[in-house]
């Protein structure tokens, strides 16, 4: 079976398409279990257009009503087939369980762990008589062997670099979002219980647990991509488990001008932003590139400086050679053991840190992190989420007030005026695409108002005859932004003078 969502409408290449994957499974009985895989056997197979005598009354044929009944037809035949794969599974699986020694195949390297399963579940095929093509049983071997040794159903969509986020909503339903538009996948689980079995695998392996007592909770697949975990009896109808994915190459500078999410011109003046050491704050909504944006702009750290993380769930891809990577940890079954953001950001001051990198600002920490932008931190870098510049800094204020400081609203503002140099906004527009859409510089305070100066914006032009935005980044021509004097101490200034009078 394939791992890709599929949909059965009036498109004639998608019925189209959904006639040769029905074509391409052998017929076969359907059952849920060992005792009933003959039981629809003797069933009929639905055909593409039922019979109609030539005088019975009916409705008035029509090319789209042809259609939908053939559309109709292949949808069921494809749901049966599916129903029997499923059944089929679960069959051998269950036989699998009753005859592998658990605590011996776990002494074995996973290679050799994999081999043993592909033979047992060779001779159960074999012994259960199941009609199967040789693709079709290396598939479902395939599928069992990541049911005991990986993710199970969720191997496939983590082994596509296409696939950005993987959402699933109970064992029956799992959503992928590809090129920024969700769609739902014909992957689904055993039931809750394996679905729950995965979960506690995933978490368990960074040391966590999810369970009744601690229904949510966030974690890391061994690649970096994050994984958040809400079970039941919060999650209503079955664990929900959400991971975002990264690609396995890293993107750069170069590729955000290749998806026009920034343009050339930008992205030098970015390059400079992040060499010269100013301090930035990289703010955007759910699902804007934000940490893709940060992995990206550590790129142009010096290799000789010392770069310290610290995130909920290690997810941040440093190239340097000195980078000290922290993790929060939640409490223990007794409620014991927290360590939270602001745990770290406080004791990342007694590591002679360089730089600072905190993957998400959700609270009091960002009282430390402007505290140690402030003290000697130059290019620490940190992301919240915000929908523009300016709210971005009332995010700011609000997290530190939420600390409990008692700090009067100026003084706040004057930390932030003398912490932070840039704001980088990511946004994602509505036809899935990830843009910069301003790269705006904190100049000062005059009075109790905080005055920011945009370098870089991206304006909407239109869209074209696909729903796809056009639009283009637009320099507002300020030719010496207050870091000038910043770029010019790190021998930058003439690429940053060269970026700006190219964009203009």
């Amino acid at each position: 079976m394939q791992t890709q969502a599929f949909a059965f409408g009036g498109d004639v290449a998608e019925l189209e398409r959904d006639e040769r994957r029905a074509a391409s499974f052998s017929a076969k009985p359907a059952s849920e279990a060992a005792d009933r895989l003959d039981a629809l056997a003797s069933r009929p197979k639905p055909v593409a257009e039922a019979p109609t005598p030539k005088n019975a009354p009916g409705p008035k044929a029509t090319p789209g009503f042809e259609q939908l009944k053939k559309a109709q037809a292949v949808a069921e035949i494809v749901r049966e087939q599916s129903d029997y794969y499923h059944a089929t599974k679960t069959t051998i699986f269950n036989a699998l369980m009753n005859t592998i020694d658990l605590a011996q195949l776990a002494g074995l390297d996973p290679k050799a762990a994999a081999e043993e399963i592909r033979d047992i579940v060779a001779e159960l095929v074999a012994i259960k008589n199941v009609s199967m093509s040789v693709a079709e049983q290396e598939h479902l071997v395939q599928d069992i062997v990541n049911d005991v040794l990986g993710y199970g159903p969720l191997e496939p969509l983590l082994a596509r670099d296409d696939i950005a986020d993987i959402m699933v909503n109970g064992a029956g339903r799992v959503f992928i979002e590809v090129g920024g538009k969700v769609q739902l996948t014909n992957v689904r689980f055993r039931d809750n219980t394996q679905l729950m079995n995965i979960c506690q695998r995933i978490v368990s392996q960074v040391g966590r647990r999810v369970d009744e007592s601690s229904p949510i909770c966030d974690a890391r697949l061994p690649d970096g991509s994050r994984v958040n975990v809400i079970a039941p009896p919060l999650a209503i109808d079955g664990a929900t488990l959400t991971i975002r994915k990264f690609k396995k190459d890293k993107l750069t500078m170069k590729n955000l001008v290749e998806y026009a999410s920034i343009s050339p011109e930008g992205a030098r003046v970015l390059g400079v932003i992040g060499a010269s050491r100013c301090n930035l704050v990289i703010s955007g909504g759910t699902g804007s590139g934000k940490t893709t944006l940060l992995n990206t702009l550590t790129a142009f750290i010096d290799p000789t400086e010392r770069v310290i993380t610290c995130e909920d769930a290690a997810e941040l891809q440093l190239q340097q050679p000195h980078v000290v990577r922290l993790e929060t940890r939640p409490p223990n079954l007794e409620g014991q053991g927290m360590i939270t953001m602001r745990d770290l950001v406080k004791n990342c001051l007694r590591m002679r840190p360089e730089r600072i990198i905190v993957g998400e600002v959700r609270g009091p920490e960002a009282f430390d992190l402007l505290q140690a932008m402030n003290t000697g931190h130059d290019g620490s870098m940190g992301t919240l989420h915000a929908n523009s510049p300016r709210e971005a800094i009332s995010r700011m204020e609000s997290m530190i007030t939420m600390g409990g400081y008692g700090l009067p609203s100026k003084t706040i503002r004057e930390m932030i005026v003398g912490s932070v140099d840039v704001i980088i906004q990511a946004a994602r527009l509505r036809d899935g695409s990830r843009r910069i859409t301003h790269i705006t510089e904190v100049v000062g305070l005059e009075g109790d108002v905080i005055v920011t100066q945009d370098l870089f914006v991206y304006e909407i032009t239109g869209e074209d005859e696909n729903g796809k935005i056009i639009g283009r980044h637009r320099s507002t021509g300020i030719a010496r932004p207050r870091f000038w004097d910043r770029a010019r101490y790190y021998g930058l200034e003439r690429e940053l003078a060269e970026a700006l009078d190219a964009a203009e």
